[in-house]
């Protein structure tokens, strides 16, 4: 069985054996249970139960997770995107008045609609099509994105004032000199190539907090799972389907393509899985993972799902397979009962994690080529709108609707692949009609 195993996640091809794996597994997991806690929080704000809320966050990634690793073999994790989530929460139903049913139903067409366009290999053909200079920009944009969270998250740097709008923290904060040590120490560790640095660096930061009451221990280390009933099955399909919600469903469309596309190339870039061609093998298995994944979330009662870019975490650490995966999502299943002790984790612990991969998902940007600006401009527009605007899927579509424009300025029109003019006609279309 366990060669079988092995042999499955194809180990002996990838240099990699079942200790490396789990641990790149727990380690995604720690950086990303946040989700648990948060996603429901965000989705309180739009009428829906925080418990039934966090069920439904935990087995919609377990879901998707699990499929990931066994049916596409990828170490990406996949769970209920932020910004997504605070879309649906804010702005659908919080500006424009509409229900969380029908929001759930716009993003339950959106799923249905990308599982038949990954089954018949148009997002794939879509994904292909954008160049390396593209893909390279969405892996030193998560990592600037990355970082940026890492940074808020621990509190070093912090919301400012008009004029100003980012300041530094306060470094006489216990917690963030916790951060700060946390970041030294996975520093040290990774320089001197300890296996397991990101890991060690949580744990132990998480344990000093909690010895200095910087941090909670769980009241209770072990609960039952709230009934999800108040939320299961209850998205209101008839509700989306009319002309005024054709906004919303344009931009959960787009933002669910773009998220999880950039975030598929950006991951696949740094791990050195994509071919000479600069493409992602088998790239519609991880799609349909994230489009089915996206169909289970809205009727279990949560917002779009896919993969997550803290996956980079336990990549870092290590994991090469879908074995990864298997691990994180079956971590996302024992939240359902160990959910206080999860989420103990305090940012001060995870958030330095985020900053030191966010480093490292930026190296590729030494091979952009600058000296080509009708490559370097698009993908300068991906980076710093990813960044500045705290949400991947403006810099991704701002990328592309850039890119046809500078080919065309610079009277070079035939190197575009009639893939990104569909990319950048429909991410135009999101700009437009976006409900700012």
């Amino acid at each position: 069985m366990v060669d079988a195993i092995r042999r499955y996640f194809q180990f002996q091809e990838l240099q990699t054996d079942f200790r490396k794996e789990t641990l790149a597994g727990l380690t995604t997991f720690l950086t990303m249970a946040y989700i648990i806690i948060v996603n429901p929080k965000i989705l309180e704000a739009a009428g829906m139960p925080v418990g039934a809320s966090m069920v439904a966050t935990i087995l919609s990634a377990f879901y998707g997770t699990l499929a990931m690793g066994i049916f596409a073999r990828r170490p990406f994790a996949i769970a209920p995107y932020m910004g997504e989530n605070a879309f649906v929460a804010y702005t659908v139903v919080q500006v424009l008045g509409y229900s969380w049913q029908a929001a759930l139903g716009a993003i339950f067409i959106g799923g249905v609609l990308f599982t038949l366009i990954s089954a018949l290999k148009i997002r794939s053909w879509l994904a292909n099509a954008i160049p390396m200079s593209l893909k390279i920009s969405f892996a030193a944009g998560i990592g600037l994105f990355l970082t940026f969270i890492g940074l808020h998250e621990t509190g070093i740097v912090a919301l400012g004032v008009e004029g100003a709008p980012v300041r530094v923290g306060n470094f006489h904060d216990i917690h963030i000199i916790l951060a700060i040590v946390c970041f030294l120490l996975v520093s040290f560790l990774m320089i001197r190539r300890i296996t397991g640095a990101l890991l060690i660096g949580i744990v132990s930061v998480s344990i000093i907090a909690f010895i200095l009451g910087e941090a909670d221990l769980p009241s209770k280390w072990v609960s039952m799972p709230p009934s999800l009933a108040p939320i299961f099955l209850q998205l209101d399909i008839p509700g989306a389907l009319h002309w005024g919600f054709f906004s919303v469903i344009l931009t959960v469309l787009v933002m669910d393509f773009v998220d999880t596309t950039g975030t598929l190339l950006g991951l696949a870039y740094k791990s050195g899985f994509l071919d000479e061609n600069g493409n992602l093998p088998e790239i519609e298995k991880p799609m349909l993972c994230d489009a089915t994944g996206t169909v289970v979330g809205a009727l279990l009662g949560t917002t779009t799902t896919g993969t997550f870019i803290e996956s980079a975490t336990g990549i870092e650490a290590g994991g090469r397979t879908g074995f990864t995966s298997v691990v994180t999502a079956f971590l996302f299943l024992l939240a359902l009962f160990f959910a206080p002790f999860f989420t103990a984790v305090p940012a001060c612990a995870y958030g330095p994690a985020l900053i030191v991969v966010g480093l490292l998902m930026l190296s590729p940007i030494t091979r952009l080529p600058y000296d080509d600006l009708t490559e370097a401009i698009p993908a300068f527009v991906v980076i710093i709108l990813m960044s500045f605007t705290y949400n991947l899927g403006i810099g991704i579509t701002g990328g592309f609707v850039t890119y046809p424009l500078m080919k065309i300025f610079g009277g070079r029109v035939r190197e575009i692949h009639p893939g990104m003019w569909v990319l950048g006609a429909v991410s135009l279309l999101f700009f437009i009609f976006y409900p700012y």
